[in-house]
């Protein structure tokens, strides 16, 4: 859920790392700053399932506290100081598409499963013998991480006939697959397209999304061929690396809120409507697809 409030306590709190001094002061400074930004957001409440003239000024306001919030984590000290491989700025985003959703979300159901998965991506059955075969299920189930799903968990209990020997599992099932990027290269691309492709094989009702600050993408990409259902870029800009960021010459596209207007619609839109389907229901209109 507060993903990235999760990854600054273990900084603070990491025995090992981030002890030098210079580390204490910068924790403490964004430790300031993240929690002005979260009170506000948790104070903010919407928007929610049903359209309402509030929505745009809603998404704004978040988007304003987003953007404000970004602007002072990405500060070219915290950056050199905390590198990619700490997430301490990727989470960011994670925890804004959190507090973007989160309302919409818990009008369904409070034990939803609202940010970073392990979720149901394949199962098979693998028995050491026929004897034991007929005893136990031996269900192995494979699973996929996601930075960020909409979904449900679902408790499941097996047995085999004539046996009282249950295995239990638990299956998180995602509504909605969101992947976050600071940026989106083809290779990210493919990746997230490859995951869509999976999920979608068994959850044929999901929606797999890519939202990104950035693009690094060229004109000689072929959008059509990737199994994603939508891509956001939030700055409608292309990537530049990191060093060129803070030279003087650089300018930073904001977050722009037409563009999370849209990922909010799109997202709130699938939840709302119904998900009928299937070959009798297309067979009603002539057409299956």
């Amino acid at each position: 859920m507060f993903v990235h409030g999760d990854n600054l306590r273990q900084k603070e709190t990491h025995r090992d790392k981030y002890i030098d001094q210079e580390a204490k002061i910068f924790l403490a400074e964004i430790r300031v700053e993240y929690d002005k930004w979260s009170i506000a957001n948790e104070a903010l409440k919407g928007p929610f399932s049903t359209i309402s003239e509030s929505d745009s000024e809603i998404i704004k306001q978040r988007v304003e506290l987003f953007s404000d919030y970004k602007e002072f984590i990405d500060q070219q000290k915290y950056a050199e100081k905390f590198d990619s491989r700490s997430n301490l700025h990727s989470s960011v985003l994670e925890e804004f598409i959190f507090y973007l959703f989160r309302d919409l979300v818990y009008e369904f159901s409070k034990s939803a499963i609202l940010g970073k998965a392990h979720t149901f991506k394949d199962i098979f059955f693998h028995s050491a013998s026929y004897k034991e075969m007929v005893t136990r299920p031996n269900v192995k189930v494979e699973k996929k991480d996601h930075d960020f799903i909409i979904g449900v968990n679902i408790q499941v209990q097996m047995y085999c006939d004539g046996s009282h020997d249950l295995e239990s599992h638990s299956w998180q099932i995602p509504a909605v697959a969101v992947e976050c990027k600071t940026y989106l290269d083809k290779t990210m691309l493919e990746g997230a397209s490859t995951a869509a492709e999976q999920l979608k094989n068994r959850n044929p009702n999901a929606i797999y999304i890519v939202v990104a600050e950035w693009l690094k993408l060229t004109e000689q990409v072929n959008l059509k061929k990737f199994k994603v259902d939508q891509i956001y870029v939030l700055r409608k800009q292309k990537n530049t690396d990191r060093e060129y960021r803070y030279a003087d010459t650089y300018k930073k596209n904001p977050i722009f809120e037409d563009v999370v207007q849209h990922l909010f619609d799109t997202v709130r839109n699938h939840l709302t409507t119904d998900w009928q389907g299937g070959i009798n229901f297309g067979l009603q209109k002539g057409y299956l697809m």
